[in-house]
């Protein structure tokens, strides 16, 4: 039985080069295989496609009408493919939120190689530190520390999030260095106001933060990198994740501490999205992500710290 797409595309050639010999040559195939489309289209239609003759061929009133017909449906045959290739080929805008630290830190020196994977996305970086609405502000995907609220976003778990405590060698000549979690009264503590575990007045120990810490300092911010840097010119203990920490640590500006109680360890860095069939786009860039972060996170590699 013969495929009867191929014979529209045969009959539309054959319409348009006006012969079945440079239609066969067009399509590759032999010309009995382009006279036994033409003829199956016919007889299914029970009428003549084309008036033949020795010398010429011509299309008929009947063909003329099933060449139109045959024309939409090839295009949308094309269009419906082109579709589905759209699907597969990361391609467009994909707005991407994250937090300013990871941000800047994690994020944006990826951006280059990812672009150069998938030349047809376009990146819109945004970053702050609120929990931004995916639906109303129309972000693709975003990035999260942290255990997540409740919401009908879909989650997906991209690398381990561990913290550290640490001081500048300077600050440890000057103020000791603290043991136990209990010494941490006597030291200047630099908190992070928009966290739970490592905030204004509490920091948290133990994996999953169980034992409270009451702590205080001379400076609070609601970035970890102004508090980054403050720990680096001296002014006190910095309670961060490593994804903050992890270059200063490396460079010895900054010491991690072992204390008698480990440092929480945070749920994890999470992509979320809206749920439903992605983008290619957003699935690209999810598993691009996924390939850099696992099984361990670049920040933590060769990171000497208690687990």
């Amino acid at each position: 039985m013969l495929d009867r797409l191929t014979g529209l595309d045969v009959f539309v050639k054959v319409a348009a080069l006006g012969s079945f010999s440079a239609a066969a040559r067009a399509l590759s195939l032999s010309q009995t295989m382009v006279t036994k489309h033409i003829g199956a289209i016919e007889a299914r239609l029970g009428t003549k496609l084309f008036h033949r003759s020795t010398r010429k061929l011509s299309i008929t009133e009947a063909g003329r009408h099933y060449l139109e017909a045959s024309e939409r449906i090839l295009a949308d045959m094309e269009a419906a493919d082109a579709a589905v290739a759209a699907d597969r080929e990361p391609r467009g805008l994909l707005r991407l939120n994250a937090p300013v630290s990871f941000g800047v830190r994690q994020i944006a020196p990826l951006l280059a190689e990812f672009t150069r994977r998938h030349p047809r996305v376009t990146v819109e970086l945004g970053l702050n530190n609120r929990l931004v609405d995916l639906y109303e502000e129309g972000w693709d995907v975003a990035v999260r520390i942290g255990k997540l609220p409740d919401s009908s976003l879909i989650a997906r778990r991209i690398a381990a999030c561990r913290t550290a405590i640490c001081a500048a060698p300077a600050y440890l000549a000057a103020r000791g260095t603290p043991r136990t979690v209990a010494d941490l009264a006597d030291h200047n503590c630099l908190s992070y106001t928009l966290s739970r575990s490592m905030g204004n007045d509490i920091w948290r120990f133990g994996r999953r933060g169980e034992i409270r810490i009451p702590i205080s300092g001379n400076l609070r911010a609601n970035n970890g990198d102004s508090l980054l840097a403050a720990a680096i010119a001296g002014q006190g203990l910095l309670y961060e994740p490593t994804f903050t920490a992890a270059d200063a640590l490396r460079a010895g500006t900054l010491v991690a501490l072992t204390l008698d109680h480990p440092p929480i360890e945070l749920d994890g860095v999470y992509t979320i999205f809206p749920p439903g069939r992605q983008p290619a786009k957003v699935r690209a860039f999810i598993d691009f992500l996924l390939r850099r972060f696992e099984p361990e996170p670049p920040w933590d590699a060769g990171l000497a710290l208690e687990r």
